[in-house]
């Protein structure tokens, strides 16, 4: 309960994240019938990066500032646009790459919903959860909820819809939430085997990584994609090093999307030589498990 994310917000993690988001979002909207996306750890919604918090980190500086400082490929700023354009709309005075706002989930969500679309936001914080209830007022596509993210994966699904996509993005403050993205899954999938899920993970020193994959694959769900950026070594720090997301029932057209982004991300927000990324099917199509 302790854990607020303006010191984060905006920072690397948040950057793939995001991008992955937009990406997931963008590809929902090429069909015209409705979805909902249900972000279980919702968060305050909107962070401002002149606060405090923000200022005493800087995270954002190397995450999104650097992404925004200069031109990026044409490819990849072609496939970020969608996230980019979000950020940018709530900055329109910002140059080089400094700003003063950054959405989070719920509202770079929102930015990119059509008017048939919705959005389902929990967080379990009360002021934050009072928090993005303001920030959604009179907001009849969007419903708040003050309620432990993790119920919603039984509660919450399916959507009426039938289409959607949960984000799953966890604090990990407390032990063993790499188990309970792990349970939280397999409990959620089998309401809901056809949503589209996406998992945040962070990748630090001591990280049961592995143990993680391995309990995901044991759960035999097809089409589960791993996407990991990290931006540093883990041997020196205990801090955050990199982080990861797992897709469940991913467009068809990610893998190679991420194949022209993930080059781009570790070279723009490297902090040291050994910066690395990858992509790989836990279980593939045919539930068949990779390797990564």
């Amino acid at each position: 309960m302790n854990y607020r994310h303006i010191y984060h917000a905006g920072n690397f993690a948040d950057v793939l994240k995001h991008a992955v988001l937009a990406r997931l979002v963008t590809y929902l909207k090429a069909k015209d019938k409705a979805f909902r996306v249900i972000d279980t750890h919702a968060g305050i919604g909107l962070y401002d990066l002149s606060q405090e918090e923000a200022q005493k980190t800087g995270e954002w500086a190397d995450g999104i500032g650097r992404l925004l400082a200069s031109p990026l490929p044409p490819e990849a700023e072609a496939l970020l646009a969608p996230y980019l354009d979000c950020v940018r709309a709530l900055n329109p005075d910002a140059t080089d790459g400094r700003i003063t706002l950054y959405p989070g989930s719920p509202k770079l969500t929102r930015m990119l919903l059509r008017p048939q679309d919705r959005l389902s936001a929990l967080e379990l914080h009360p002021t934050d959860a009072a928090t993005l209830a303001d920030l959604f007022a009179g907001d009849y596509q969007t419903r708040v909820t003050e309620l432990d993210g993790w119920l919603a994966l039984g509660a919450h699904l399916p959507p009426k819809e039938k289409r959607g996509l949960v984000l799953v993005d966890p604090p990990f403050e407390e032990a063993g939430e790499y188990e309970r993205l792990v349970s939280g899954l397999a409990k959620a999938w089998r309401r809901f085997p056809g949503g589209t899920y996406c998992l945040w993970y962070p990748l630090k020193q001591g990280a049961p990584i592995t143990a993680f994959h391995e309990g995901l694959k044991e759960l035999e769900i097809p089409k589960m994609l791993c996407v990991e950026l990290s931006v540093r070594s883990d041997r020196e720090t205990t801090g955050l090093s990199g982080s990861g997301v797992i897709l469940v029932n991913p467009p068809f057209t990610l893998k190679d999307e991420l194949a022209v982004l993930l080059p781009v991300l570790k070279e723009r927000l490297r902090q040291d030589r050994f910066a690395s990324a990858r992509t790989f099917w836990l279980r593939d199509e045919n539930g068949l498990a990779g390797r990564g």
